[in-house]
């Protein structure tokens, strides 16, 4: 693979490939710009934060806080990227979908991945410091989750748990950015968000399973192994039904049921086609739930100015 060829997991036509200068690719596949559904899925729980806060006030979502979450989750993101692949390069050389990447490939060199993951961090405190204290302190709070997630999949089964734990953490940022403090309907959504989060994280680790069981890396779809389709199963219903509850404590009106019909047929369709044995499937699947997401911000959008 030559060193500006798209990397496996990447669509052959995204625009870094297509578009950007050759000198910065290698820094852009770092901060996975050139797959953009991982800054979706960060950034959709802040939006249904974001959206739950305002449903309970009856009124849509501020345009320009949704602004401020999209760029944190993207320089977030980019910078948890970068440092994920610095403590992974030696596996990421073992296996066939991340050798490629900027450090293992030798494009970037460590110092200059960690200069990246600094930049990437200050220049997302600056939206932080505009935010609300709260927020102040559930940032600060996210950057141990962050830390550790790199490790999980030496130490044990459930890293898509961890990373559920890590990814969704924006649903509270968001909530308490609008209304500056926290509510069990946000604690709810959080929950229903870790849960998504399992069930499209061990869709996305099938594509990894035989590479993962040579280096000794773990995974819940190694753990779960034939069974995954069925937990995937799981872990969507009860994403579902933690959304539900969230939407009934915060009295969301028939527009939000409604909407939320469709989040639960986009999750059913995955967990029905998944299969172990199909990794093309599962990337594809994969990258399906940005619309989950989306879907899901809608309803609660919906749900707070129709209710």
């Amino acid at each position: 693979m030559t060193p500006t060829a798209p990397l496996p997991d990447a669509a052959p036509s995204n625009w870094v490939d297509r578009h950007a200068p050759a000198a910065l690719r290698p820094w852009l596949k770092l901060g996975r710009l050139d797959r953009p559904t991982g800054i979706w899925l960060l950034m959709l729980p802040g939006w249904q934060g974001i959206a739950l806060a305002c449903a309970l006030q009856r009124r849509w979502p501020d345009p320009v806080l949704l602004v401020l979450f999209f760029l944190g989750a993207a320089l977030m993101r980019s910078a948890g990227c970068a440092y994920n692949d610095i403590v992974d390069r030696d596996i990421d050389a073992k296996v066939a979908r991340t050798a490629a990447r900027p450090i293992p490939a030798g494009q970037i060199s460590v110092k200059q991945a960690w200069a990246f993951v600094v930049g990437c961090s200050l220049a997302s405190l600056a939206i932080l410091a505009v935010l609300p204290p709260l927020d102040w302190a559930l940032g600060v709070g996210s950057l141990g989750l962050v830390a550790a997630y790199p490790f999980m999949k030496r130490i044990t089964w459930w890293p898509q748990a961890w990373l559920g734990l890590t990814f969704n953490w924006g649903a509270l940022m968001g909530f308490a950015a609008v209304g500056g403090s926290l509510s069990l309907a946000a604690l709810l959504l959080y929950a229903g968000g870790v849960f998504w989060t399992l069930g499209y994280d061990t869709i996305y680790a099938i594509q990894d399973l035989e590479d993962d069981a040579l280096v000794g890396v773990k995974s819940t779809a190694r753990r779960l192994g034939a069974g995954a389709p069925r937990a995937v199963a799981f872990f969507y219903l009860m994403a579902m039904a933690c959304a539900l509850a969230a939407g009934v404590l915060a009295q969301l009106g028939v527009a939000f049921s409604v909407a939320l019909i469709a989040y639960a047929i986009q999750l059913g369709l995955q967990a029905r086609r998944v299969r172990v044995d199909d990794g093309a499937l599962a990337l594809q699947l994969f990258r399906s739930n940005t619309w989950a997401g989306l879907i899901l911000f809608v309803a609660l959008a919906l749900g707070g100015v129709l209710s």
